[in-house]
């Protein structure tokens, strides 16, 4: 068999070339601060008898999983309210990922973050519903039923997405962008935006969320508690300043009302609050941070990409 004598491989997937951070410009963030940390609430709705599809959300027993369902619903009557007392008290600017129907299932909630000027992001319908399984025509009309429920609310589209459940296909990206969409936030590749590259060449950049300071996994499945959860979240915070030395970094804090929103774990967010604010982080939301990197990054950092890609 003959092989090629140069470029043997393909490429490692078509949406982000790589490029190590070390030979990327630096990035100057907004004021000169060293980090940009998003602040993510996750408001979900976990249906009660979710319709079947490609994968079941409840894996746990048959529907209903009474004890899942309560624990997630816990989120939306109680920890969104004691969560939201710490993020006001820092004066936090948060980027909500939305499972849309919460929209018109808890009109309390819309208008608290309504009244907050938190910015919206897909998380899709519910919780409970994923893109896993759609075909292309099915994810279309997806995305447009989510933005049609947006707009009847807000007169607003999303701008960006992270899956839900984190869940997507090959063609995600594209119909992101064809929907309008500036940013994708399932990869959790890099420690500073990149672009994404999409087959209709739109300027979509991959905005890295986080897994590792996720509480949801973090605090419900690892057993770590608030002081913990704290102590994890500056140790990263302080770390990326540090790096930041060469170039700004940004850092990602998911939270989920059922999980950081519990009396014994809200104490960790404060505190880790109080530390990004007294530390000069750049807090911000999803579009100011990708509109900043696309007027001032994104250039660069897709000429090195393509240059280095194989």
């Amino acid at each position: 068999m003959a092989y090629p004598h140069e470029r043997p491989f393909a490429p490692i997937h078509d949406r982000l070339p790589y490029s190590p951070i070390v030979d990327r410009a630096p990035i100057v963030w907004p004021g000169g601060a060293r980090v940009a940390v998003w602040v993510v609430p996750n408001i979900e709705h976990y249906e009660y008898l979710p319709p079947p599809g490609a994968v079941d959300a409840y894996p746990r027993t048959p529907h209903p999983d009474v004890r899942k369902f309560a624990y997630h619903d816990y989120g939306n009557r109680v920890g969104f309210w004691r969560m939201l007392e710490v993020l006001d008290r820092h004066v936090i600017p948060c980027t909500t990922s939305l499972n849309v129907a919460v929209l018109d299932h808890y009109p309390e909630i819309a208008a608290a973050m309504t009244e907050r000027g938190w910015e919206f992001m897909s998380h899709g319908l519910y919780n409970t519903r994923y893109l896993t399984g759609l075909d292309i025509e099915q994810e279309r009309e997806f995305l447009r039923t989510c933005n049609a429920v947006l707009e009847r609310h807000t007169g607003r589209r999303f701008s960006g997405m992270l899956g839900p459940n984190i869940t997507g296909n090959g063609w995600t990206p594209d119909l992101m962008a064809e929907a309008g969409m500036s940013y994708h936030a399932d990869w959790v590749h890099d420690e500073r935006p990149a672009p994404l590259l999409t087959t209709s060449g739109a300027r979509m950049v991959a905005l890295p969320y986080s897994f590792e300071l996720n509480d949801a996994p973090l605090l419900m499945r690892s057993h770590v508690e608030g002081e913990e959860y704290a102590q994890y979240c500056i140790a990263q915070f302080d770390r990326l300043h540090q790096d930041a030395r060469e170039g700004g970094r940004m850092m990602s804090l998911p939270l989920h009302p059922f999980s950081i929103g519990q009396p014994h774990r809200v104490g960790g967010l404060d505190r880790v609050l109080a530390h990004l604010r007294a530390n000069g982080a750049w807090i911000a939301t999803a579009t100011d941070i990708v509109a900043h990197y696309r007027e001032h990054h994104y250039d660069a950092d897709l000429a090195l990409s393509e240059a280095t890609r194989v």
